[in-house]
C-alpha cells in the first residue's frame, strides 16, 4: 500500500516534523505526516455502511419517527426469500459501520493530537473550536435533514476525550474501562425490561406519523424534529459510554499499529478479524433470532466487536487487492470526503423516499426489500463517483473545505 498525507475524519493532515513526546503515536505505522490508505478505505466502507442502516429508515413507515414505534425490529424468522433478505441486510449492518466510523473518530481525533504536539500547539487548545463547529454541523443536520444525526453526540464525547489524551495512560484506561462496563450494565437492564414489557411483537405505527413522511411537506417534518428533539436526541446520550469506549479504542489501536503497512499491523488487524468476527457474528445471529427484545445486544453490544472484525477483514482485502481497484479508489475517495458524503447521502435520501420529494416509500412500500437496497446501492456508487470526481480538482471535500476555511480564521 502505497503512502500519503495522513487525514483525520473531518480534519486536516498532519504535518511533518520528528514525533511527539507525548503518548500517543502510531506504534508501526506510517510515519509522521504520511498516509494510512487503510483509514481512508475503511472510513469509506464506514459511511457507505452506516447507509445500509439509515435507508431502512428513510424507507420504513413512518420514516424517523417510525422507529420509536417498533419500526426498525429486524429477526430472521420470516419464513419468506424477501423477508431474510432484508433481515440478514440490515443484521449485516446495524449498528455494525456505526461503531467502526466512531473508532475511526477516535483514531482521527489522536492524529490531530499528534500533530498538534509536533507543531508545539497547546491542546485541547484550538481543537475546541473545531468540535464546536461539528456540534453545530450535527445541529443544523439534525433539524434540516435527518433526526438521527451522530455528528452532535460526537462532538461532546470529543471534547472530553481530547481532553483526556493529557492525562496519564492509566487514567485513559479507567476511563475507557469504566465507560464500557457502565455501557454493558445499561444494555444489560434494558434488555431486561425489554423482555419483561414483552408486548407480544404487536408494535404498531400511529397513522398520523406514517402520514407525516408520505404526504407532509418539508416544514412540517422539519417542526417535528423540534418538537421531538428531546426524545430524538436520546440515544447519543444513553449510548455516550459507548462513544467514549470506542473512541478511546480507536487512540489504543492507532498506538499499537494496528494501521500500519507493515507486519505489526497486519498481525493486529488479524487477531481482529479473528475474534471481531468470531465472536461478534454469532451474538449477533442470536440477538436477531431473539427478536426485538435483544435489539440493544444486538446493536450496542454485538456490533462494536464485529467492527473490530471489519477492521481486520476490509485490511485484509485490501493487502490483497491487486493495484487500485475501482471499488478500492471509489471507498477510499468517499472517505476523504467523510463528513460531505455523511450529509449528502442523507439529502439524497430524504428527496427519494419523503413525500415532498418523489415519495418512493409510500409508492414502493408493499414492494418488498430489492428496492430499498437498489437505492442503497445506487446512492453509494453515486458518491463514490461524484467525490472521485471532486477530488481530482480539489485537496478535501466541499463541507471539509468550508470547516477547514473557517476554523482557519
Amino acid at each position: 500500500m502505497r503512502t500519503g498525507v495522513v487525514e483525520a475524519p473531518g480534519g486536516t493532515g498532519t504535518s511533518g516534523g520528528t514525533r511527539p513526546r507525548g503518548e500517543i503515536a502510531p506504534g508501526g505505522g506510517a510515519a509522521p505526516g504520511r498516509r494510512l490508505p487503510l483509514l481512508d478505505v475503511l472510513r469509506g466502507a464506514a459511511i457507505l455502511g452506516t447507509l445500509m442502516t439509515n435507508v431502512w429508515i428513510f424507507a420504513g413507515p413512518g420514516a424517523e419517527l417510525g422507529i420509536l414505534q417498533g419500526g426498525m425490529s429486524t429477526p430472521l424468522t420470516d419464513g419468506s426469500v424477501s423477508g431474510a433478505a432484508e433481515g440478514i441486510f440490515r443484521l449485516l449492518a446495524d449498528g455494525k459501520f456505526l461503531s467502526l466510523l466512531t473508532i475511526l473518530f477516535g483514531v482521527g481525533l489522536a492524529i490531530q493530537f499528534e500533530s498538534a504536539r509536533r507543531r508545539g500547539t497547546p491542546w485541547p487548545g484550538p481543537y475546541k473550536w473545531r468540535a464546536l463547529f461539528l456540534f453545530a454541523e450535527g445541529t443544523v443536520h439534525f433539524v434540516f435533514v435527518f433526526a438521527w444525526d451522530v455528528l452532535m453526540g460526537y462532538a461532546v464525547t470529543a471534547l472530553l476525550v481530547a481532553w483526556s489524551l493529557t492525562r496519564s495512560e492509566r487514567f485513559r484506561k479507567i476511563l475507557m474501562w469504566g465507560q464500557g462496563a457502565l455501557h454493558l450494565t445499561l444494555m444489560l437492564a434494558g434488555t431486561w425490561l425489554l423482555a419483561a414489557a414483552d408486548n407480544g411483537g404487536k408494535d404498531t405505527i400511529d397513522s398520523e406519523t406514517v402520514a407525516l413522511y408520505a404526504e407532509g411537506s418539508y416544514v412540517e417534518q422539519v417542526l417535528v424534529r423540534l418538537q421531538n428533539a428531546l426524545v430524538l436526541r436520546l440515544e447519543p446520550v444513553l449510548t455516550f459510554g459507548l462513544l467514549v469506549f470506542l473512541f478511546l479504542l480507536g487512540v489504543r489501536l492507532l498506538r499499537a499499529g494496528a494501521f500500519g503497512d507493515d507486519e505489526r499491523g497486519r498481525a493486529l488487524r488479524g487477531r481482529l478479524l479473528r475474534w471481531g468476527l468470531g465472536i461478534g457474528v454469532p451474538l449477533t445471529v442470536a440477538a436477531g433470532i431473539g427478536g426485538g427484545d435483544f435489539f440493544l445486544i444486538e446493536r450496542y453490544v454485538a456490533a462494536p466487536i464485529v467492527a473490530l472484525g471489519l477492521i481486520g477483514l476490509v485490511g485484509a482485502l485490501l493487502d490483497r487487492a491487486r493495484g487500485s481497484s475501482w471499488l478500492v479508489a471509489g471507498l477510499s475517495a468517499v472517505g476523504r470526503c467523510a463528513l460531505s458524503c455523511y450529509v449528502l447521502q442523507n439529502v439524497l435520501c430524504v428527496l427519494v423516499f419523503y413525500g415532498f420529494g418523489l415519495g418512493l416509500a409510500a409508492e414502493w412500500g408493499g414492494h418488498g426489500p430489492w428496492w430499498v437496497m437498489g437505492v442503497w446501492a445506487g446512492v453509494g456508487a453515486l458518491l463514490m463517483g461524484l467525490s472521485t470526481l471532486w477530488l481530482r480538482r480539489f485537496a478535501q471535500g466541499p463541507l471539509e473545505s468550508v470547516q477547514k476555511k473557517l476554523l482557519g480564521r
